[in-house]
Protein backbone atom coordinates (compact mmCIF):
# COMPACT_ATOMS: atom_id res chain seq x y z
CA UNK A 1 0.00 0.00 0.00
CA UNK A 2 1.01 3.41 -0.61
CA UNK A 3 1.18 6.29 1.68
CA UNK A 4 -2.30 7.63 1.58
CA UNK A 5 -3.68 4.17 1.45
CA UNK A 6 -1.40 3.81 5.16
CA UNK A 7 -3.44 6.77 6.27
CA UNK A 8 -6.63 5.59 5.44
CA UNK A 9 -5.85 2.21 7.31
CA UNK A 10 -4.69 3.98 10.39
CA UNK A 11 -7.60 6.36 10.15
CA UNK A 12 -10.44 3.85 9.83
CA UNK A 13 -8.45 1.78 12.89
CA UNK A 14 -8.37 5.02 15.43
CA UNK A 15 -11.96 5.20 14.53
CA UNK A 16 -12.89 1.57 15.55
CA UNK A 17 -10.52 2.02 18.74
CA UNK A 18 -12.26 4.67 19.97
CA UNK A 19 -15.81 3.06 19.27
CA UNK A 20 -14.63 0.05 20.90
CA UNK A 21 -13.37 2.31 23.89
CA UNK A 22 -16.12 4.32 24.60
CA UNK A 23 -18.80 1.03 24.47
CA UNK A 24 -15.91 0.28 26.99
CA UNK A 25 -16.25 2.95 29.24
CA UNK A 26 -20.13 3.16 29.06
CA UNK A 27 -20.82 -0.32 29.38
CA UNK A 28 -18.24 -1.81 31.42
CA UNK A 29 -16.00 0.46 32.98
CA UNK A 30 -18.00 0.64 36.88
CA UNK A 31 -17.88 4.10 37.42
CA UNK A 32 -18.04 6.14 34.28
CA UNK A 33 -18.89 6.82 30.82
CA UNK A 34 -16.81 7.28 27.20
CA UNK A 35 -16.34 10.72 26.27
CA UNK A 36 -18.34 10.33 23.30
CA UNK A 37 -21.39 8.94 24.85
CA UNK A 38 -21.07 11.76 27.49
CA UNK A 39 -20.49 14.83 24.95
CA UNK A 40 -23.95 13.58 23.28
CA UNK A 41 -25.94 13.23 26.33
CA UNK A 42 -24.56 16.32 27.84
CA UNK A 43 -25.22 18.25 24.66
CA UNK A 44 -28.81 17.14 24.41
CA UNK A 45 -29.82 17.62 27.88
CA UNK A 46 -28.40 21.39 27.86
CA UNK A 47 -30.66 21.88 24.43
CA UNK A 48 -33.66 20.20 25.97
CA UNK A 49 -33.69 22.37 28.60
CA UNK A 50 -33.13 25.56 26.98
CA UNK A 51 -36.97 24.76 24.90
CA UNK A 52 -38.21 22.47 28.09
CA UNK A 53 -41.65 21.09 27.78
CA UNK A 54 -42.05 17.76 25.82
CA UNK A 55 -38.31 18.15 24.91
CA UNK A 56 -36.84 17.41 28.08
CA UNK A 57 -38.86 14.36 28.90
CA UNK A 58 -37.36 12.77 25.38
CA UNK A 59 -33.96 13.93 25.53
CA UNK A 60 -32.81 11.33 27.25
CA UNK A 61 -33.83 8.31 25.37
CA UNK A 62 -33.26 10.23 22.04
CA UNK A 63 -29.69 10.60 22.98
CA UNK A 64 -29.42 7.24 24.17
CA UNK A 65 -30.47 6.30 20.64
CA UNK A 66 -28.09 9.10 19.21
CA UNK A 67 -25.19 7.24 21.15
CA UNK A 68 -25.67 4.21 19.62
CA UNK A 69 -26.01 5.49 16.51
CA UNK A 70 -23.07 7.18 17.10
CA UNK A 71 -21.29 3.70 17.82
CA UNK A 72 -22.26 2.47 14.43
CA UNK A 73 -21.52 5.32 12.69
CA UNK A 74 -17.44 5.03 14.06
CA UNK A 75 -17.79 1.38 13.51
CA UNK A 76 -19.08 1.41 9.83
CA UNK A 77 -16.88 4.37 8.61
CA UNK A 78 -13.88 2.85 10.45
CA UNK A 79 -14.03 -0.89 8.66
CA UNK A 80 -14.96 1.12 5.46
CA UNK A 81 -11.69 3.35 5.52
CA UNK A 82 -9.90 -0.39 6.25
CA UNK A 83 -11.78 -1.99 2.86
CA UNK A 84 -11.65 1.53 0.65
CA UNK A 85 -7.47 0.82 -0.05
CA UNK A 86 -8.27 -3.03 -1.00
CA UNK A 87 -11.16 -2.13 -3.93
CA UNK A 88 -12.15 -2.86 -6.38
CA UNK A 89 -9.25 -5.51 -6.95
CA UNK A 90 -9.21 -7.25 -3.19
CA UNK A 91 -12.93 -7.72 -3.85
CA UNK A 92 -14.86 -10.56 -5.86
CA UNK A 93 -17.88 -9.43 -7.24
CA UNK A 94 -20.71 -10.89 -8.62
CA UNK A 95 -22.16 -11.03 -11.93
CA UNK A 96 -23.93 -7.81 -12.91
CA UNK A 97 -22.26 -5.63 -10.10
CA UNK A 98 -20.46 -2.70 -10.79
CA UNK A 99 -17.20 -2.28 -9.38
CA UNK A 100 -16.40 1.44 -8.43
CA UNK A 101 -14.13 1.50 -5.59
CA UNK A 102 -15.68 4.29 -4.00
CA UNK A 103 -16.29 5.10 -0.43
CA UNK A 104 -19.48 4.51 -0.85
CA UNK A 105 -19.08 0.94 -2.41
CA UNK A 106 -16.82 0.82 0.68
CA UNK A 107 -19.41 2.25 3.32
CA UNK A 108 -21.84 -0.77 1.81
CA UNK A 109 -19.46 -3.57 2.49
CA UNK A 110 -18.99 -2.04 5.72
CA UNK A 111 -22.66 -1.87 6.93
CA UNK A 112 -23.41 -5.62 5.33
CA UNK A 113 -20.97 -7.00 7.44
CA UNK A 114 -20.81 -4.93 10.12
CA UNK A 115 -25.31 -6.60 10.50
CA UNK A 116 -24.05 -9.82 9.09
CA UNK A 117 -26.29 -9.75 6.32
CA UNK A 118 -24.13 -11.41 4.17
CA UNK A 119 -25.71 -10.53 0.27
CA UNK A 120 -23.00 -12.33 -1.32
CA UNK A 121 -22.48 -10.10 -4.53
CA UNK A 122 -19.31 -8.32 -2.73
CA UNK A 123 -17.09 -10.97 -0.81
CA UNK A 124 -13.23 -10.52 0.28
CA UNK A 125 -10.89 -12.20 -2.38
CA UNK A 126 -7.86 -12.50 -0.08
CA UNK A 127 -7.65 -14.89 3.60
CA UNK A 128 -6.58 -11.16 5.28
CA UNK A 129 -9.82 -9.55 3.86
CA UNK A 130 -11.79 -12.30 4.55
CA UNK A 131 -10.67 -11.99 8.20
CA UNK A 132 -11.35 -8.35 8.51
CA UNK A 133 -14.33 -8.90 7.55
CA UNK A 134 -15.35 -12.07 9.98
CA UNK A 135 -13.79 -9.73 12.95
CA UNK A 136 -16.23 -6.82 11.72
CA UNK A 137 -19.05 -9.15 11.46
CA UNK A 138 -18.01 -10.29 15.09
CA UNK A 139 -18.08 -6.81 16.63
CA UNK A 140 -21.11 -5.96 15.38
CA UNK A 141 -23.46 -8.74 16.90
CA UNK A 142 -21.25 -7.76 19.84
CA UNK A 143 -22.30 -4.25 19.36
CA UNK A 144 -25.97 -5.16 19.12
CA UNK A 145 -25.72 -7.50 22.44
CA UNK A 146 -24.06 -4.56 24.02
CA UNK A 147 -26.80 -1.97 23.51
CA UNK A 148 -29.53 -4.22 24.19
CA UNK A 149 -28.07 -5.19 27.81
CA UNK A 150 -27.02 -1.33 27.74
CA UNK A 151 -31.13 -0.58 27.86
CA UNK A 152 -32.06 -3.51 30.08
CA UNK A 153 -29.37 -2.17 32.47
CA UNK A 154 -30.44 1.43 32.38
CA UNK A 155 -34.19 1.46 33.02
CA UNK A 156 -33.73 -0.57 36.19
CA UNK A 157 -31.57 1.76 37.84
CA UNK A 158 -34.40 4.65 36.75
CA UNK A 159 -36.98 2.72 38.60
CA UNK A 160 -35.29 2.37 41.91
CA UNK A 161 -34.73 5.98 41.51
CA UNK A 162 -38.73 6.61 41.33
CA UNK A 163 -39.36 4.19 43.87
CA UNK A 164 -36.90 6.18 46.39
CA UNK A 165 -39.01 9.04 45.34
CA UNK A 166 -42.78 7.87 45.32
CA UNK A 167 -41.67 5.95 48.98
CA UNK A 168 -40.64 9.30 50.14
CA UNK A 169 -43.88 11.59 49.16
CA UNK A 170 -45.50 8.79 50.30
CA UNK A 171 -44.37 8.99 53.37
CA UNK A 172 -44.53 12.66 53.49
CA UNK A 173 -48.34 12.61 52.50
CA UNK A 174 -48.44 10.19 55.37
CA UNK A 175 -47.19 11.48 58.20
CA UNK A 176 -47.28 15.58 57.69
CA UNK A 177 -47.09 17.80 59.81
CA UNK A 178 -46.15 15.28 62.29
CA UNK A 179 -42.94 13.92 60.40
CA UNK A 180 -41.16 10.73 62.19
CA UNK A 181 -43.18 11.67 65.62
CA UNK A 182 -46.08 10.07 63.97
CA UNK A 183 -44.29 6.53 64.09
CA UNK A 184 -42.48 5.14 67.00
CA UNK A 185 -38.82 5.95 67.27
CA UNK A 186 -38.04 1.81 66.35
CA UNK A 187 -39.91 1.62 63.20
CA UNK A 188 -39.27 5.22 62.37
CA UNK A 189 -35.02 4.22 63.13
CA UNK A 190 -36.02 1.08 60.80
CA UNK A 191 -37.70 3.50 58.16
CA UNK A 192 -34.43 6.07 57.92
CA UNK A 193 -32.27 2.92 57.55
CA UNK A 194 -34.44 1.92 54.37
CA UNK A 195 -34.28 4.80 53.09
CA UNK A 196 -30.28 5.63 53.58
CA UNK A 197 -30.03 1.99 51.58
CA UNK A 198 -32.53 3.55 48.45
CA UNK A 199 -30.20 6.25 48.75
CA UNK A 200 -26.88 4.55 48.32
CA UNK A 201 -27.76 2.56 45.88
CA UNK A 202 -28.84 5.92 43.77
CA UNK A 203 -25.87 6.76 44.06
CA UNK A 204 -23.89 3.74 43.19
CA UNK A 205 -26.84 3.38 40.04
CA UNK A 206 -25.65 7.32 39.24
CA UNK A 207 -21.75 6.18 38.96
CA UNK A 208 -22.68 3.12 37.23
CA UNK A 209 -24.94 4.59 34.73
CA UNK A 210 -24.04 8.39 33.88
CA UNK A 211 -27.21 8.38 31.31
CA UNK A 212 -29.79 7.71 33.98
CA UNK A 213 -29.10 11.33 35.32
CA UNK A 214 -30.15 13.00 32.07
CA UNK A 215 -33.82 11.10 32.46
CA UNK A 216 -36.28 13.77 33.32
CA UNK A 217 -39.61 12.71 35.02
CA UNK A 218 -42.86 13.89 33.94
CA UNK A 219 -44.40 13.14 37.70
CA UNK A 220 -43.34 14.91 40.32
CA UNK A 221 -44.07 12.16 42.70
CA UNK A 222 -41.39 10.02 41.29
CA UNK A 223 -38.79 12.60 41.22
CA UNK A 224 -35.87 12.50 43.10
CA UNK A 225 -34.65 16.32 42.23
CA UNK A 226 -38.21 17.50 43.79
CA UNK A 227 -38.20 15.05 46.82
CA UNK A 228 -34.28 14.64 48.01
CA UNK A 229 -34.53 18.18 50.32
CA UNK A 230 -37.30 16.28 52.20
CA UNK A 231 -35.18 13.44 52.92
CA UNK A 232 -32.55 15.69 54.17
CA UNK A 233 -35.35 17.14 56.73
CA UNK A 234 -36.01 13.52 58.10
CA UNK A 235 -32.69 12.88 58.34
CA UNK A 236 -31.93 15.99 60.52
CA UNK A 237 -35.43 15.63 62.57
CA UNK A 238 -34.05 12.09 63.57
CA UNK A 239 -30.61 13.74 64.43
CA UNK A 240 -31.93 16.11 66.43
CA UNK A 241 -34.44 13.25 68.78
CA UNK A 242 -33.66 11.95 71.88
CA UNK A 243 -33.73 8.13 71.07
CA UNK A 244 -30.51 6.87 70.33
CA UNK A 245 -31.23 4.16 67.45
CA UNK A 246 -33.43 6.97 65.54
CA UNK A 247 -30.05 9.23 65.89
CA UNK A 248 -27.94 6.58 64.73
CA UNK A 249 -30.70 6.12 61.73
CA UNK A 250 -30.54 9.65 61.16
CA UNK A 251 -26.43 9.96 60.56
CA UNK A 252 -26.53 7.40 58.10
CA UNK A 253 -29.15 8.63 56.31
CA UNK A 254 -27.42 12.00 56.84
CA UNK A 255 -24.22 9.80 55.47
CA UNK A 256 -26.07 8.30 52.32
CA UNK A 257 -27.11 12.10 51.42
CA UNK A 258 -23.46 13.36 51.49
CA UNK A 259 -22.67 10.77 49.18
CA UNK A 260 -25.31 11.13 47.04
CA UNK A 261 -24.28 14.97 46.71
CA UNK A 262 -20.44 13.92 46.36
CA UNK A 263 -21.90 12.20 43.00
CA UNK A 264 -23.76 14.80 41.72
CA UNK A 265 -21.11 17.51 42.89
CA UNK A 266 -18.36 15.30 41.24
CA UNK A 267 -19.91 13.55 37.93
CA UNK A 268 -22.18 16.27 36.77
CA UNK A 269 -20.94 19.85 37.71
CA UNK A 270 -23.43 20.84 40.33
CA UNK A 271 -22.11 23.26 42.51
CA UNK A 272 -22.24 24.19 46.34
CA UNK A 273 -20.23 24.09 49.53
CA UNK A 274 -22.82 22.13 51.15
CA UNK A 275 -25.17 19.11 50.34
CA UNK A 276 -28.18 21.77 50.63
CA UNK A 277 -26.74 23.45 48.17
CA UNK A 278 -26.26 20.68 45.95
CA UNK A 279 -29.31 19.47 46.45
CA UNK A 280 -30.97 22.77 45.18
CA UNK A 281 -28.69 22.84 42.21
CA UNK A 282 -30.10 19.72 41.52
CA UNK A 283 -33.84 20.11 41.51
CA UNK A 284 -33.48 23.49 39.79
CA UNK A 285 -31.79 21.61 36.82
CA UNK A 286 -33.89 18.79 36.50
CA UNK A 287 -36.87 21.47 37.28
CA UNK A 288 -35.83 23.31 34.35
CA UNK A 289 -35.85 26.38 36.16
CA UNK A 290 -33.64 29.38 36.61
CA UNK A 291 -31.94 30.36 39.54
CA UNK A 292 -33.26 33.45 41.58
CA UNK A 293 -29.80 35.05 40.97
CA UNK A 294 -29.65 33.93 37.17
CA UNK A 295 -32.93 35.93 36.52
CA UNK A 296 -31.54 39.04 38.30
CA UNK A 297 -28.76 39.25 35.88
Amino acid sequence: MDFPDIVLTVVGAGLILLMAADVFHTLLFPHGAGPVCRMIMRALWLLARRFAGRAVTVAAPVAMAAVIGAWASLSIMGWALVYLPHLPDGFVYADGVPNRGNLTEALYISMVSLSTVGYGEIVPATPLLRLVAAAQAVTGFGLLTATVSWILQTYPALSRRRALAHELNLFRQAADPQGLSALEPPHAAALLESFARSIATVSMDLLAFNETYYFHEAQQRGSLPATITYAQQLACEAQGNTDPDLRFAGRMMHAALDDLADVLRGKFGHSGQTTSAVFESYETHHKHRRRPDAMAT
